[in-house]
């Protein structure tokens, strides 16, 4: 057992992949990948470094002294300059031409650039995955009838697939938003201390093709198609927000369903799976919360707040650079990913075993079809001559009684009953059994389904074609 803090998203909530890419193992393992770039575009542009050089950092780049960075950075009190000397002292051959021409943001920047399009890749194979789960029960429930509601209060009949494809379209949205900034994310390049590129033009004796030329290599070398076209010191902080704005959509659409969960679980409508030896309660014994649903709400809680970390850092900028920006992102942008990760591995984990009752929802439904079906039994009374205004009212009173036996005395929908017995409308108690069909009130919710899932979410999965996942939560 630690004796220290550690983080609750390490040993509780985030996958080992996110908190991988995250790690400090990563982060200098990149450090490094960055500064074999730069060498290789350095020396494909004509600066006097050698093959055996690049070889050199090539061969120690995934073998980090840690001990001599660690005993480094007491001297220097500068991460960067420990890990450039450790790397040195490694690379005896290379040692002078390493981080040749760059400042600290070339490593720093360039690879928070490169871990958060990682990690937004990973939080895209997941939402595709909950989408691909969340179609199939869409269109396994596509003509289940069950009670919508507005306002939390019983409205027109809608389908459990129906409502299931609310849940889809919101993350559809957040899937579309994560393409987007992904497909426009952009390393800082090579820029140098105030982003004039000084240092390089001076290397490359003022040949200005060859300084814009070398950050183009670096970014290609790192899968990256385009750099900042200008920058401070380092990339523009606004990308930061952007990303964690998607993050805080992703959040948003997971805690509407995990709401809608947990209110469906009170009505006894629907359940997140509840393994065999879970207990709900140290008091209740017989109580099932719902709490994978309630850890999604209270995660993203956390996510839509953080998500203002960045966007008041990006406004705090001075000029070319200031550092309050830098303690802030060591927590808030990793965070913000671990948090959204163990969102998804739980909405994933309860989509894999959502439990349906048709019969309790057919009793809710029965409950208030009464109601919604009086238009329906009118129309078939007037056909029969009927007079609609008086139909209307006695409905209207009848309604207003059956409502009270329900408030009031706590007694069943008598409504039916009511409008059988009075020969005003000349129906049958059967023959107003026969309105009471709840599949004639759902209007297109079954073709809405199937529309959705053909147009929208299949040519999705086509294009994104990812290995599905069973998510077995920590706790």
């Amino acid at each position: 057992m630690n004796n220290v803090y550690e983080s609750p998203f390490n040993s509780r909530y985030a996958s080992s992949e996110m908190q991988e890419l995250f790690s400090n193992d990563t982060k200098f393992k990149t450090w490094r990948r960055l500064w074999i770039a730069l060498a290789e575009a350095e020396k494909e542009l004509g600066l006097n470094i050698t093959d055996e050089q690049i070889q050199e950092l090539i061969k120690f780049k995934d073998s980090i002294n840690y001990e001599v960075a660690q005993q480094k950075e007491k001297e220097f009190r500068h991460d960067v300059m420990a890990h450039i000397h450790a790397y040195g002292e490694q690379c005896q051959k290379a040692k002078g031409i390493i981080h040749l021409g760059a400042t600290s943001c070339y490593v720093g920047d360039n690879t928070d650039v490169i871990v958060m399009r990682d990690a937004l890749k990973l939080v895209k194979s997941k939402l595709i995955v909950l989408i691909k789960k969340l179609s199939g029960f869409a269109m396994e429930n596509k003509d289940l009838p069950t009670l919508g509601f507005t306002h939390y209060q019983p409205a027109q009949l809608v389908t459990v697939g129906k409502r299931a494809c609310l849940w889809l379209q919101d993350i559809l949205m957040d899937l579309e938003d994560l393409d987007y900034v992904l497909s426009n994310m952009r390393m800082l390049g090579s820029k140098g201390t105030t982003g004039t590129q000084a240092s390089f033009l001076n290397l490359f004796d003022n040949d200005h093709e060859k300084v814009k030329e070398l950050e183009k290599r670096i970014a290609n070398k790192l899968g990256f198609d385009s750099v900042f076209p200008v920058s401070g010191q380092t990339y523009s902080r606004k990308l930061d927000s952007k990303v964690l704005n998607v993050l805080s959509g992703i959040a948003q659409s997971a805690y509407k369903f995990s709401n809608d969960m947990r209110l469906l679980q009170s009505m006894k409508e629907m359940e997140e799976p509840f393994e065999k030896s879970q207990i709900g309660s140290s008091a209740m014994a017989y109580k099932r919360n719902p709490m994978r649903s309630e850890r999604i709400s209270s995660i993203a809680r956390y996510v839509i707040i953080n998500a203002l970390n960045p966007a008041i850092t990006a406004s705090t900028q001075w000029f070319e650079r200031t550092l309050d920006d830098s303690a802030n992102r060591r927590i808030s942008i990793p965070e913000a990913f671990l948090a959204v990760d163990s969102i998804l591995n739980i909405y994933i984990n309860v989509t894999d075993g959502m439990v349906v009752y048709p019969k309790v929802i057919e009793k809710h439904i029965m409950e208030e079809l009464p109601f919604m079906a009086t238009e329906n039994i009118m129309m078939e009374a007037v056909k029969r001559g009927g007079d609609r205004q008086e139909l209307h009212e006695k409905i209207r009173v009848y309604s207003m009684e059956a409502g009270k036996q329900v408030k009031v005395h706590g007694n069943k929908n008598d409504l039916v009953e009511r409008i059988a017995a009075d020969p005003i409308f000349g129906m049958t108690l059967d023959e107003i059994n026969s309105v009471l069909e709840p599949k004639n009130y759902i209007g297109r919710a079954p073709q809405q389904v199937v529309d959705f899932i053909n147009e929208h979410v299949n040519p999705v999965l086509e294009r994104n074609k990812v290995d599905d996942i069973n998510v077995d939560l920590k706790v």
